[in-house]
């Protein structure tokens, strides 16, 4: 078979395949038969044709294209650059053109490849053999330069937005070195990369968006997301990160626009529990938006409609979660993120028999936030079943949290579920969860409908039910008012105060509210990030309850054990080996979470326990199980530092 154009036949680690010629004329280059060639046709869809002549294929095209080819015998794939092979000019603007994939090869190609460009870090060796000399300045710059370099640049930002946008052009440019950046510098950047930032780059998503960074798959697409699924690049996938949109943290619907939170944790699950990039995928499932201001946004980036209805929302997920695991397999883990309540209790219910699904929001926040009781423990005394919990927000997070703390007392005590539940009290917008309301609660509050009157106002609930721990998850902000955080101070001398709602303007109360209106008494955790408040000449330093701390490394369990379902007693797992990595200094300290300076320390502990739980509930796949689960996940972990190219 004969191809004629310029072709660039490479072997390096990038690409795979040895270089044999390079020149800028004409000339024919024979490939012995049979030949394998891939190229997209006139409507963007892959062909392959055996034993064809390029020529053939494209000489109705009349603009330079890249042809990727398999040498059978070479067992190599190979890169030749088609030219002009019509002689004509470029086309028109009413005239065909057909974008084809170019193989990373060498060159300037090479310094635009996020995934292999090492900027200013390649050696004067890898210059010359791939073909970047000139291309950089003279400068060799070490990583970790490179590192104190852009650190530097993203701390003169004044706007956390800013500072998102930089570290997103970054990821797009120079992924090791935005991973690195984020491993080294995980307390000043997490804020920056999730939440609460990440919440405002969602609202401004359609003015900020540059390049694609996941799938879009939106109600245009019924029928053919297979399809779509087979245009991402990377074929090996093992986590997916879906959302829809609807209920983008505290802020409500953000529609097409809630692909921030997939792209963060995603980027999470690499710089936090070591999961590799290419094997990420995050997706924005677009069923319309019941937003008016982005509905009438002149920049909004999603379909201009109401959202779906139930049937049509129903069907499009059907068949969303069937491509997923035909095209990944049943390994893959689909993470839901910030679905509303009347989704996320039905999809995680409906293919938890079925799929690899975890829910971040019920299970992820239920996880990290009853490791934070557990370690709040050795500060009050006592067991999970000697405390009364009343918690202000019923939806996801809050009816999840309470779930898992009754489990936990169940297994502590041995004590029925339903008997576990009964120290446990919920306040809704309505107020408080009881009997008399049964009728009336969505399937999922009804569990937490105890027997007692009738009480509308979180004060009046907290003089009634005398909690020792006091939850928010309500989504809004200033709601543990002074007279609450008074009132349940007076009657614990220790009160735990968790205010999670995010961003930090949705939070229950702050970090300085709660020391100071508890007069220091009170154990705190948020969130969204507090700094350090000093009350009294003493300096109280909070702790986020921050549900990356369970997620990265719950997601490597579930990798490197090759599980197939997500078992609740895996969850409970990773919540005692989260409380576990607080020790008794940062106990001292009024912390009831770790640093997370140490985070990827404290994923691999918690992959190892989730794994060992895989293995014991014989839900794991991977065989035989390694020896010590700990370190072989700290073992299988992404590292971000620069590769040697040869």
């Amino acid at each position: 078979m004969s191809i004629k154009g310029t072709a660039f036949m490479q072997n390096n680690s990038l690409s795979g395949v040895s270089r044999m010629t390079q020149s800028q004329s004409s000339f024919r280059v024979s490939v012995h038969p049979p030949t394998v060639v891939a190229v997209m046709n006139r409507n963007g869809r892959p062909e392959t044709s055996v034993g064809v002549s390029v020529d053939n294929v494209v000489k109705e095209l009349s603009v330079p294209m890249v042809v990727e080819f398999v040498d059978p015998k070479l067992k190599q794939p190979s890169t030749v650059v088609v030219d002009d092979v019509s002689g004509d000019d470029a086309p028109t603007e009413d005239e065909f053109v057909t974008p084809l994939s170019v193989s990373v090869a060498s060159g300037y190609t090479l310094l635009r490849t996020p995934r292999h460009n090492k900027g200013l870090a390649f050696t004067e060796k890898e210059r010359d053999a791939h073909y970047i000399r000139g291309l950089l300045p003279p400068v060799v710059v070490k990583q970790d330069l490179q590192v104190k370099r852009t650190m530097n640049d993203l701390r003169q930002y004044e706007v956390p937005l800013h500072k998102y946008q930089a570290m997103m052009d970054l990821q797009e440019r120079d992924e090791r070195l935005f991973y690195k950046l984020l491993v080294e510098n995980v307390e000043e950047l997490l804020p920056i990369v999730y939440t609460p930032t990440v919440g405002e780059a969602c609202q401004k998503y359609g003015s900020i968006f540059k390049r694609p960074q996941g799938l879009f798959i939106s109600l245009k697409d019924k029928g053919r997301i297979l399809e779509i699924l087979n245009n991402w690049p990377e074929k090996d996938v093992e986590v997916i990160v879906v959302t829809d949109g609807e209920r983008i943290l505290g802020l409500g619907d953000l529609g097409c626009q809630g692909m921030g939170i997939p792209v963060g944790k995603l980027s999470l699950y690499t710089a936090l529990g070591g999961i590799h990039p290419s094997v990420c995928l995050p997706i924005t499932i677009d069923v319309g938006t019941n937003n008016e201001k982005l509905l009438n946004d002149e920049f909004y980036i999603g379909l201009r409609q109401k959202r779906a209805s139930r049937k049509e929302y129903a069907e499009l997920m059907n068949e969303f979660m069937s491509a997923v695991k035909q095209n990944y397999g049943e390994k893959v883990l689909i993470q839901f993120e910030d679905f509303a309540n009347h989704n996320a209790f039905d999809l995680l219910a409906k293919y938890s028999p079925t799929h690899l699904v975890f829910n971040d929001d019920i299970q992820g926040t239920a996880s990290v936030v009853l490791a934070g009781l557990i370690s709040a423990l050795k500060l009050v005394g006592g067991s999970l079943a000697d405390h009364r919990f009343l918690f202000l927000g019923a939806g996801e997070a809050g009816t999840g949290i309470a779930e898992l703390v009754a489990l936990e007392i169940s297994k502590q005590t041995r004590a029925p579920l339903e008997e576990t539940r009964k120290n446990i009290w919920l306040v809704d917008s309505k107020g408080l969860i009881v009997k008399s309301r049964l009728n009336s609660l969505q399937h999922f509050k009804k569990p937490w409908a105890h027997e007692h009157q009738p009480v509308t106002d979180l004060l009046d609930a907290v003089k009634a039910i005398r909690p020792s721990v006091l939850i928010g998850s309500s989504g809004v902000g200033q709601t543990f008012t002074k007279e609450v955080v008074e009132t349940i101070s007076s009657f614990n001398e220790k009160p735990i105060i968790l205010a999670l709602s995010n961003p930090t303007s949705k939070s229950e109360c702050t970090a300085e509210q709660a020391y100071t209106w508890s007069e220091g008494r009170a154990i705190f955790a948020s969130g969204s990030p507090f700094g350090p408040v000093e009350y009294n000449g003493k300096v109280y330093v909070s702790g986020q309850s921050n549900n990356a701390y369970i997620f990265p490394g719950f997601g490597l369990g579930l990798i490197i054990s090759g599980a197939t379902r997500v078992h609740d007693d895996m969850l409970l797992a990773a919540s005692e080996a989260l409380a576990a990595q607080v020790t008794q200094e940062h106990i001292e300290k009024g912390l009831i979470y770790p640093p997370f300076a140490n985070i990827r320390n404290i994923s691999a502990h918690i992959a190892g326990k989730v794994a060992a739980k895989a293995y014991e509930l014989d839900l794991a796949s991977r065989l035989p199980q390694p020896e010590n689960l700990v370190a072989y996940a700290a073992s299988c972990m992404y590292s971000p530092n620069y590769q040697r190219y040869r």
